[in-house]
């Protein structure tokens, strides 16, 4: 198996640039969740928590997973030095997941264009959420500059819609709100939201 690219980058993983992208993730994500009563909210692709670990109080349990080993050893100590007590970091490997696994709420920031099968891990999603749970999901919208044998190039709303739909999703809402300089692998690139409910 191939060294995990992102446990060579955990230790230089949150840059300035980084920590203000994440911040300006954190905000849109507020506003979408902040009158939502969330009990569970899973953080999915959490790396070092730069975005979750700011959400932890909207919701009574926040789960965070990673693939990266040295990603999630990175959150834990953040973990402990914030004290959040409603944090919980689970297994990096996603094979020993609790197969009884169940949450409100998922969030997917900057993931779904490292995820080569969008639909299946969409499916996933869908199947551990509670009836009326809520899908967020941050990404680039697509850029034709971007080409990379392992990166998705961002995605369009009608694309992403057509396959949260078809996988079941419901009240489905995808909005631009972020422009950016040199913010996906040296490109200028837009962000945005995407709300979906189960």
């Amino acid at each position: 198996m191939e060294e995990n690219i992102f446990n060579q980058l955990a230790n230089k993983y949150d840059t300035k640039e980084r920590k203000e992208l994440a911040n300006i993730i954190v905000s849109a994500v507020y506003d979408e969740i902040k009158t939502s009563k969330i009990k569970t909210l899973l953080d999915y692709g959490c790396g070092t928590g730069l975005v979750g670990l700011e959400l932890s109080n909207l919701a009574d349990q926040i789960l965070f997973l990673d693939s990266s080993e040295q990603m999630l050893e990175i959150l834990k100590e953040k973990i402990i030095q914030t004290k959040i007590k409603n944090a919980e970091v689970m297994d990096s490997d996603f094979t020993k997941l609790p197969s009884n696994l169940e949450v409100d709420a998922i969030l997917v920031s900057l993931v779904l264009l490292h995820i080569p099968d969008t639909k299946q891990i969409l499916k996933f999603f869908y199947s551990i959420l509670n009836a009326e749970g809520k899908l967020i999901i941050i990404d680039f919208d697509k850029n034709e500059n971007i080409s990379h044998p392992k990166v998705h190039n961002g995605f369009t709303g009608l694309e992403l819609r057509s396959l949260l739909s078809d996988v079941g999703f419901k009240n489905i809402e995808i909005k631009t709100f972020h422009h950016g300089k040199n913010i996906f692998m040296n490109q200028d690139a837009s962000l945005f939201i995407s709300t979906s409910s189960k």
